[in-house]
């Protein structure tokens, strides 16, 4: 079995084909940078965010959730500084006035990362370089700061007081609502505070398909600590012996290759500075890992010294090797107390807590900032899934059972026996109380499985002949094609426990 290098355009084809996704409003001609997720990207979209907030909200003691407003006052943004440094460099050209992102630009002509550039280095290099228009070849206009947020108008009235945004980033509404929280749900430190939602980027040049979005979903946590106890970890000798693939700073100044490495070591060698950075990078590797994500396609990567935001004392990306190369996948960054002091500072409201071991006021440090998008996580679930079968002759979507948007498939072996059809029936509204299911009596069985396959579902339970006798199905699985017979009164235990990683041969009796 071989795994072709799927091509991201290729991708999208095959998930507008299935059912994963599609350009939105595709029959006005699309626009550029929105998609809409179908009957089995929304369940996938879904099993991805219900995954994330299981184990990082509802099965830890240290953190929280909230759900913020998309829209929320404009003051927000001002004290953040998205108002007057949210910005890329946007490129007009001269002749048909097509649009592009500077530092894209410098990227497709020489191959390499432009983070960090500055504007004056894109003015630079592309008269340098001589850069012409991607479209038409025709000469480029001179670069200039484009703010990406969008804006809006709030009430019946158009003036300048009633001017807002929508939110560029999930993060403010954890710091605006930060002191209620704390105190509603009696937090102590360390902790954190968690949320999922959509965000809003005016991107001057969508590309990649679900990689870089004007429309998308975020994933993020806040991790705030005591600022005199940044150091202290109690969790970090859970990962002390977890091994990623690390790209340092000093190995990108120096053309060096990225190592794998245990975390311990990248703490006693001082490549990653805290013992918690260090923890949330190898817990968010962890789960994508755990979820079925080939670990040999991430690296992390921190942020040379020009690339840092303003806030950030370190900042370390979770990268995965897409087909257009390393690029991110989530960031995490240390942002000290920035983000509370501006707040503060602006609303003239104290969000300091009070410390009980020291009996004096504080301002936390967040300390690590693990933020990602839920699309970006979609496509890397969906490249590390996705595998041609020769024999077969058929894509098998092979997706983690937690992530798979239809778990099982029911299909009575023929169509034209009323008894048959009936028993499947009850087989399938059965296990549809505990599964997402699906009921296919369409084309030959083997067209079925092979459609099943195409789409991830984990397990296909046919009904025939010999289960009118001996109320007994065949379960097949999807990955390894192999089949067992079942008796209908254990077939809900076997399937949990197939689901869970169990052998499925160990769980019935072998079909020839």
């Amino acid at each position: 079995m071989e795994k072709p290098k799927l091509t991201i355009d290729e991708m999208a084809v095959f998930c507008k084909r299935k059912g994963f996704v599609y350009p939105s409003g595709e029959i006005y001609g699309g626009i550029s940078g929105f998609y809409d997720f179908g009957h089995l990207g929304v369940e996938l979209k879904n099993n991805i965010k219900k995954e994330w907030w299981n184990t990082f909200v509802q099965q830890r003691d240290d953190i929280v959730g909230i759900d913020g407003s998309i829209i929320t006052h404009p003051m927000v943004w001002e004290a953040s500084g998205h108002v007057d440094g949210f910005t890329d460099v946007i490129v007009d050209c001269r002749k048909c006035g097509s649009r592009f992102r500077g530092d894209q630009l410098i990227e497709d002509k020489h191959k390499v990362s432009t983070a960090g550039i500055s504007l004056e280095d894109i003015k630079s290099s592309l008269k340098k370089d001589k850069i012409k228009c991607q479209k038409c070849g025709s000469e480029l206009g001179d670069p200039k700061n484009f703010n990406l947020m969008f804006a809006i108008n709030i009430g019946p009235v158009q003036t300048s007081s009633s001017v807002a945004f929508l939110r560029p980033e999930t993060a403010q509404l954890i710091f605006s609502n930060f002191r209620l929280v704390q105190e509603n749900a009696r937090l102590k430190l360390p902790f954190g505070i968690a949320q999922i939602g959509k965000s809003f980027r005016n991107e001057i040049s969508p590309r990649d398909f679900l990689f870089r979005m004007r429309e998308f979903e975020q994933m993020e946590i806040e991790y705030f600590v005591h600022p005199e106890k940044q150091s202290e970890c109690s969790f970090v000798d859970e990962v002390l012996d977890y091994e990623m693939n690390v790209y340092s700073a000093d190995m990108q100044k120096n053309n060096k290759k990225m190592e794998r490495m245990m975390i311990k070591d990248c703490l006693s060698k001082k490549i990653i500075k805290t013992r918690w950075h260090a923890y949330w990078l190898a817990v968010m590797h962890k789960w994508f890992v755990e979820l079925g994500a080939d670990p040999s396609h991430f690296r992390i990567r921190q942020h040379v010294k020009d690339e840092l935001s303003h806030y950030a004392l370190d900042t370390w990306d979770l990268e995965y090797e897409f087909p257009f190369g390393w690029k991110e996948l989530q960031g995490l960054s240390n942002r000290t107390d920035f983000d509370l002091k501006q707040h503060m500072e602006h609303s003239k409201s104290d969000l300091s807590i009070f410390d009980e071991e020291t009996k004096k006021k504080i301002l936390p440090h967040v300390i690590c900032e693990p933020s990602q998008g839920v699309e970006r996580a979609f496509l890397v679930f969906m490249f590390d899934a996705y595998h041609y079968d020769k024999s077969r002759e058929n894509v098998v979507l092979k997706l983690h059972p937690k992530l798979a948007p239809i778990k099982l498939g029911v299909f009575p072996l023929v169509s034209n026996k009323a008894d048959i059809v009936a028993k499947a029936r009850n087989v399938y509204n059965d296990l549809r109380r505990e599964w997402t299911c699906t009921f296919d009596i369409s084309g030959s069985i083997g067209r079925r499985y092979a459609r099943g396959d195409e789409t991830g579902i984990y397990a296909c339970i046919t009904i025939d002949f010999e289960t009118l006798d001996d109320e007994s199905v065949t379960v097949r699985s999807r990955d390894t094609t192999e089949q067992v017979r079942v008796k209908i009164k254990d077939l809900k235990e076997v399937l949990r426990k197939f689901m869970e990683g169990e052998k499925l041969g160990k769980l019935g009796k072998s079909v020839e």
